[in-house]
């Protein structure tokens, strides 16, 4: 097991020759040998995997490594899911499934998320949470959100294990592949998948991509594909088909015109657990489907390449990256369900007969449903999620066992287990004589939640007798005791003035809600969490009541200290020097003059703002060297980090680089957050491709861009079509660009070639145009020296010269400390009802964001997800998409355009507030201009 916040470094591990029976029971059995996998039979083939990806089992017989990284919320701690090996006793076991098990221990009570999705074949071609391209995620900067752990749980060889769950916005990739085909080389792919979790969005995939996250051009990737999109060729029926993407195109067949794009021979899939493979080689491809537990593969389509007039597919320009979950280019609005899936070696093209025998395997691990599954009584088929209580409530739970063995299982007995302090009372049927193979019985349980609130499992259990011995299985589902307060509203007004904005809580219930102590941390996409807004001391919400949280005029953009005599603010709109500001609230605020007004920290700008000027350029990250890896790290102690951008850094001006206060994990501060002062500004990263292919010895390669590359710079290139290495070259000269299309072959009348870039020593290798490459460029120089180690798409903050205030402050001061002007009209709230408390920032997103509401002590109260599956587990890991049914989550949509004002003033009729009660109790109209919780 492997600790800590980052993810574990990748693992060196060796392929285990398969031994027959080394270990034996205490009665004298042997255990079985480890059973073969597809990737046994790809090398008995002649094609040997260079990539074999699986959650739910060894596709080698000889591997014994890990399968995938788990990391737990609770406190960021990561374990390695490993495969059971053989066994004898107590029942003779061959082994080879995942251990699911180690799992569930390890994730008991809180939330899980698949951060290591481990290659068995050797290569090291570990799939990681994948990084921003042409499509950003809404993970800490533009990252995909990581897939959560227990979503997918089936059944493999009798035993429960997980497949990974994608819910549009998650993702795995991996852009610095060693041994995958490129160019126009040869490959198989396969996958098994879930056929009943799709959608129409782009793109379902797994297989070979671009090594930038970029679309570039026709043909730059080949990989398998699922789902019900239209945009592109379309099959037979409603769908979903069975198709490759092949970068431009989902491709279901081959039709005479390059425009008529109908599949009518393109089958709609309908089966539970589906096997499909893709297989390309030059002039021709493949794909093959079916049912992964029973029969034969049908051909989904068997001829050449895409034809047109620009030959763009034929030659292919593969690239050789890994995806799982979304498209080359990082489109990332898909879902589905993965549990198996490889790539042959370059130069291969399995025959049918070798994905026979790869079927025949599939269908003898026996996928199937899983065996136990918790649910509420009104819930539609849907994967575990979360069932919400409210203290003293009742609820009616269900666990169904299915049958998913060849025989009968007999003196079925369900259980369920709640958490201390709840009770749960069985039905009037919860023993079952005997269960038929597939079939399914249900018993329901009345859950009474205790007083307290809670965040942990409901535990079921299941025993019977099958095959001549007892069984039994457990399974857990998520569930929250919550009180009746509510993330109600809030509002960001998107079109004039972002900064005029509220949260507001209400207590639906009908006694008063002590919330002394609480916190609500919100987020924009893309940024982690900074700071939280503590509730005060002795606050109690009234029945049927609201209290609002308004957006202060401005707040700190980094913390303040005892002493400082300047701060950083974000943007704010209709302050003079002379002006009076209260920085902090409560017994901690100090009020100060304005001496001077500086440039306001580079936030993103308010259109309101013409009266106060700010750095222009906003927020941006360390640099991203794709296709070199998915991050690089800058070591404490360095003067000079490269960055995506130089808008608005300036010389003698302060930068904050790094996390805030409680990323990755919540509720567990990260001390990565530093200012320092700019020395210098050079050149921020670039990324690019040879326009054209460059050979060995060659002293000079012609490139789409040269922008931001400096003599002095070393660029990596990638290995081509026939096999050769990656090299570092050092530039010595900086031309001009190549003006071409992004096809290869000889150049048109209309093409210049450019005269590129002249490198220091002749190239070793042979390299292949249109392979991408990057240049960190010069980036940001500082003093002083980091004190902690920073990697890419870390924030990168330029803080503008502040305001000066007329005396050093007298203590110290968080980032999104509140700083209220009290003339300043122009930003903050501006509602006509004060609201119960200020606070500073991070402001809203008009976007997308994340907001969660905790009580004092710790527990989830409410979450919320809007505009984007930002933290997958506050919206219960899914939610409303298209496809298959599952219309959960917790989500709301991006906030529209408001009215001209909010028509926020006194309720109509309201209800008086009980004795006692504070003013701030009192309830009042909600605000018109809102994005509801859902």
């Amino acid at each position: 097991m492997t600790t800590g916040l980052r993810l574990a470094a990748p693992l060196a591990f060796t392929l285990a020759v398969p031994v027959a029976a080394a270990a034996q029971g205490a009665a004298g059995r042997t255990a079985p040998p480890r059973p073969e996998g597809p990737c046994d039979i790809y090398a008995a083939a002649g094609a040997p995997c260079v990539a074999a990806h699986s959650s739910t089992r060894a596709l080698l017989a000889g591997y014994v490594g890990p399968l995938y990284q788990v990391m737990r919320q609770s406190d960021g701690r990561t374990l390695d899911i490993g495969v059971v090996q053989p066994t004898a006793s107590p029942v003779p076991d061959a082994g080879g499934y995942a251990d699911a098990a180690a799992q569930d221990r390890f994730c008991a009570g809180t939330y899980c998320w698949i951060t290591v999705l481990y290659d068995q074949s050797g290569k090291q071609n570990h799939l990681r949470q994948a990084p921003r391209g042409a499509f950003v995620g809404a993970a800490m900067g533009g990252f995909n959100t990581l897939p959560i752990a227990d979503l997918a749980p089936v059944t493999l060889m009798g035993r429960k294990v997980y497949g990974i769950f994608i819910a549009p916005g998650m993702g795995l990739r991996w852009n610095d592949p060693r041994g995958t085909a490129v160019d126009d080389q040869a490959e198989g792919q396969y996958w098994v998948i879930s056929g009943h979790h799709y959608n129409s969005g782009c793109c379902f995939d797994y297989g070979n991509a671009e090594t930038d996250s970029r679309d570039d051009g026709d043909g730059t990737m080949e990989t398998t594909y699922f789902g019900n999109a239209i945009l592109w060729y379309t099959g037979a029926g409603p769908g979903p088909w069975v198709m490759t993407d092949q970068e431009n195109n989902l491709v279901g067949c081959v039709t005479a015109s390059p425009t008529d794009k109908r599949c009518p021979d393109l089958p709609t899939v309908t089966w539970r657990f589906v096997t499909a493979t893709a297989d390309g080689e030059p002039h021709h491809w493949r794909t093959l489907a079916g049912d992964a537990q029973r029969g034969e593969l049908q051909v989904m389509f068997d001829g050449p390449r895409i034809r047109n007039d620009r030959s763009s597919y034929d030659p292919m320009r593969k690239q050789g990256a890994i995806v799982l979950g979304n498209g080359g280019d990082n489109n990332n609005y898909s879902q589905g369900t993965f549990y198996e899936g490889a790539m042959t070696a370059p130069g291969t093209f399995p025959n049918v007969e070798t994905y026979r025998k790869i079927q025949a395997n599939i269908v003898a691990a026996r996928y199937d449903v899983p065996r136990l599954r918790i649910a509420p009584a009104s819930a539609v088929t849907a994967p575990p999620g979360l069932q919400t209580f409210s203290p003293g409530s009742t609820q009616n739970t269900t666990l169904t066992f299915t049958n998913t063995t060849d025989a009968p299982a007999t003196n079925v007995k369900l259980s369920l287990a709640a958490p201390v302090g709840w009770s749960v009372a069985a039905g009037a049927a919860d023993r079952f004589a005997s269960v038929a193979p597939g079939a399914s019985v249900t018993a329901t349980f009345r859950v009474t939640s205790g007083p307290a609130a809670f965040n942990g499992d409901l535990v079921g259990n299941a025993s019977w007798t099958g095959a001549g011995r007892a069984q039994s299985e457990v399974t857990a589902q998520k569930v929250r005791n919550v009180g009746p307060v509510k993330l109600n509203e809030f509002r960001v007004d998107a079109s004039r003035n972002t900064t005029d904005s509220f949260i507001e809580l209400f207590n639906a219930g009908d006694a008063p809600v002590d919330i002394s102590g609480w916190s609500l941390t919100q987020h924009q996409t893309m940024l982690p969490v900074f700071s939280s807004v503590q509730i005060p001391a002795g606050t109690r919400l009234a029945p049927r009541a609201f209290y609002l949280l308004g957006l202060a005029t401005s707040g700190l953009a980094v913390p303040a200290k005892k002493g400082d005599a300047t701060i950083s603010d974000r943007p704010t709109a209709g302050l003079a020097a002379g002006d009076a500001i209260q920085i902090g609230t409560g017994a901690a605020a100090e009020t100060r003059r304005i001496a001077s007004l500086g440039t306001a920290a580079g936030l993103p700008p308010n259109p309101q703002e013409r009266g106060r000027s700010y750095t222009p350029g906003g927020p941006t990250t360390l640099w991203q060297p794709l296709p070199e890896g998915p991050v690089i790290t800058i070591p404490a102690g360095s003067t000079n980090v490269p960055v995506a951008s130089v808008a608005g850094f300036q010389v003698g001006q302060k930068l904050a680089i790094g996390y805030g206060a409680t990323y990755p994990v919540v509720g567990r501060p990260v001390e990565r957050y530093e200012v320092v002062t700019v020395t210098a500004v050079g050149k921020p990263g670039t990324q690019a491709w040879l326009s054209m292919d460059a050979k060995r010895g060659d002293t000079n390669i012609k490139v789409s861009s040269v922008a931001n590359i400096s003599v002095g710079d070393r660029i990596r290139l990638d290995i081509d079509s026939e096999g050769h290495g990656i090299e570092w070259v050092t530039v010595t000269r900086v031309g001009t660009a190549s003006v071409r299309s992004t096809i290869p072959g000889p150049l048109r009348a209309d093409e210049d070639p450019g005269t590129g870039l002249d490198l220091a020593e002749p190239l070793k290798y042979d390299h292949a145009s249109n392979m991408p490459f990057s240049a960190r460029g010069t980036g940001i120089s500082f003093t002083p020296a980091t004190a902690f180690l920073h990697s890419s798409n870390e924030p990168v903050l330029p803080l503008g010269t502040g305001i000066t205030l007329d005396q050093p402050l007298a203590a110290d001061h968080p980032i999104d400390e509140v700083v209220r002007a009290e003339r300043v009209t122009t930003a903050g709230y501006q509602g006509a009802r004060q609201p119960d408390q200020w606070f500073g920032g991070p402001a809203l997103s008009p976007s997308a964001g994340n907001m969660v509401l905790r009580d004092a002590a710790g527990n989830v109260v409410e979450s919320l997800n809007y505009g984007a599956l930002v933290e997958p587990w506050a919206g219960e890991g899914y939610q409303g998409t298209s496809g298959a049914g599952y219309q959960s989550g917790c989500s709301a949509g991006s906030p529209g355009t408001p009215p001209a004002r909010p028509g926020f003033g006194p309720a109509v009729n309201p209800p008086p507030p009980p004795t006692g009660a504070p003013a701030a109790s009192r309830p009042v109209t909600p605000p018109t201009a809102t994005a509801p919780n859902s």
